[in-house]
């Protein structure tokens, strides 16, 4: 559906996006994500046609993306970071005047504006000045606008940015509904936990580039794998530590209480082949499973602060 191809943007001398490259597929729930400055919503305007890129090229659904292209520019439904200043319309006059940029008038027009303040909740602030409503019905109301020409491509800036708890949750609803009735959606958050609930595709990007993309699914159980073993001892911790020592595979540990933290050198395999000489030791092993990955983690890990997250699960450190 989407392809950015080695996309550069400068802005004089610095590079906000060097040699991007990403490809979001049709259907997919993509969870565009990086540190601040990290260039996304420089990625963004590109994709959207606001901007242009200085090299490199953006297709949607096989056409040149880019302002110029009205077939292209017609498939994309865009909600800012910022919401634009409406304040003096009426929240039925604000979706009245997009629905005629999009060809509707009369009757039409106020049909299509009543269905989607609708389905977006907003049916009892149809006569409120836009001005008047909070920051979360802004937003709702910034999706209504942006399915006026029912697109096929959804594209959202940091959405949920700022709102109450029950307002986000009732956005995710309606973005997840979305995505099961086939549209792409593109979200660009620094929430972590909205894209891990929503999302079913994920790009990281940082310092203009994308470090990984992929599946979220497929992400999640490389940062699994990457992860700490958590090995809780019943009895004789001292004991186990000394065996862990002997251990080529054994990279570094940490202690709290009767639990040991290994950074491991191995697949499952190697870590069957460790428990079982734990057990054959006869070191009373009361558990033993590598800790769960998260996005925060593999973000952390790859935008420079992996250690700051590895020491996080322990209050109490003990390299050997």
């Amino acid at each position: 559906m989407l392809k950015v191809e080695h996309v550069k943007k400068f802005y004089g001398h610095f590079c906000a996006l060097d040699d991007l490259s990403m490809e979001i597929g049709e259907g997919s729930l993509f969870g565009f994500v990086g540190p601040n400055g990290a260039g996304k919503t420089t990625a963004i305007r590109i994709m959207t046609g606001i901007i242009a890129p200085d090299q490199g090229t953006v297709s949607i659904a096989g056409l040149p993306a880019g302002y110029e292209n009205a077939e292209a520019r017609s498939m994309i439904g865009y909600i800012p970071d910022a919401f634009g200043i409406y304040n003096n319309l009426k929240v039925s006059e604000y979706m009245e005047f997009f629905a005629a940029c999009y060809g509707y008038d009369g009757m039409e027009s106020r049909k299509k504006a009543e269905s989607l303040l609708k389905y977006v909740e907003l049916s009892d602030k149809a006569d409120f000045y836009v001005e008047s409503l909070s920051r979360g019905m802004k937003q709702k109301l910034a999706l209504a606008r942006a399915l006026i020409n029912d697109p096929p491509l959804l594209i959202m800036d940091e959405p949920t940015s700022g709102l109450d708890p029950r307002t986000r949750y009732e956005f995710k609803q309606i973005v997840g509904e979305l995505s099961d009735r086939g549209k792409t959606i593109v979200i660009s958050s620094h929430i972590l936990s909205d894209i891990s609930e929503l999302c079913t595709d994920i790009g990281i990007i940082d310092q203009g580039s994308i470090v990984m993309s992929g599946r979220l699914m497929d992400v999640m159980k490389i940062v699994t794998a990457e992860n700490p073993i958590i090995i809780s001892m019943a009895k004789r911790t001292t004991q186990a530590i000394r065996f862990l020592r002997d251990e080529s595979r054994v990279r570094s540990m940490a202690i709290k209480g009767n639990d040991i933290m290994i950074n491991f050198d191995g697949g499952t395999a190697e870590e069957a082949e460790l428990l079982k000489r734990l057990i054959e030791a006869g070191l009373p092993v009361h558990g033993f499973s590598r800790e769960k990955g998260s996005l925060e983690s593999i973000f952390m890990q790859l935008t420079g602060h992996g250690e700051e997250h590895t020491v996080a699960s322990y209050a109490a450190e003990a390299d050997y």
